[in-house]
């Protein structure tokens, strides 16, 4: 598999330290941190506002999404009210904050992250059928042209409602560390899946680093 596999008890702890010493380890004054959805992700980023108040500067944040879903900004499914609740609104903000818009569509997001140049962190979960961000298996967004950053996708298998923006897997790749979080025995075949090498979109993320946080329950025999 791509990347370091981690098997930790507290994935949500794990997570927190992670990516504090990632803020610890920025490149420039500032942090570009993409936020992910899930409840998975939910908990580590309650973790996180816990854990990170005298050890990051979220003045010095600034936030994205690697994937939404095209409902409202207060919709229960949407990412960026799970972002809002279980983190930004925990630490005060962020020196700048930027969701995702389908109405938009993927062009001002684009030219976002074209211009961000780097993340310094992409969160990933893992689906059980072996999706990441929006990059569902056998849908067009897996085979965006290189200089693609961000589209528009939807699983063409039709377990995954609302049609999506995601960043592709250029856009991940500009991550200095991609850090999927995987929890759950939902979630082991697929886990095991990715350890064995089959050709998942999860099992195609790339960036300077990857390292998969993933719980007992989750991990790869």
């Amino acid at each position: 598999m791509n990347g370091e596999l981690l098997v930790v008890d507290d994935v949500a702890g794990s997570f927190a330290e992670c990516v504090t010493e990632a803020f610890r380890q920025r490149v420039g004054d500032e942090f570009s941190f993409a936020l992910s959805g899930g409840e998975t992700a939910r908990r580590c980023y309650e973790r996180l506002a816990a854990d990170s108040i005298e050890s990051m500067d979220w003045w010095l944040v600034d936030v994205y999404w690697g994937d939404e879903r095209c409902v409202a900004p207060d919709h229960a499914d949407s990412n960026e009210r799970l972002g809002r609740q279980a983190l930004l609104e925990r630490v005060g903000g962020a020196q700048s904050v930027h969701p995702m818009r389908c109405e938009e569509g993927p062009d001002p997001y684009q030219l976002r992250v074209g211009e961000l140049g780097r993340f310094d962190v992409v969160h990933l979960g893992l689906g059980s059928d072996g999706h990441t961000a929006s990059l569902f298996p056998g849908s067009p967004g897996l085979e965006a042209d290189p200089g693609r950053l961000v589209v528009m996708n939807e699983d063409p298998s039709g377990r995954n409602p609302h049609r999506r923006m995601t960043l592709t897997l250029s856009g991940i790749a500009r991550a200095r560390l991609a850090l999927f979080t995987v929890s759950g025995e939902e979630k082991q075949e697929a886990m095991q899946r990715v350890a064995d090498g089959d050709d998942l979109p999860a099992a195609r993320v790339r960036a300077d680093r990857v390292v998969w946080l993933v719980d007992p329950a989750a991990a790869p025999r």
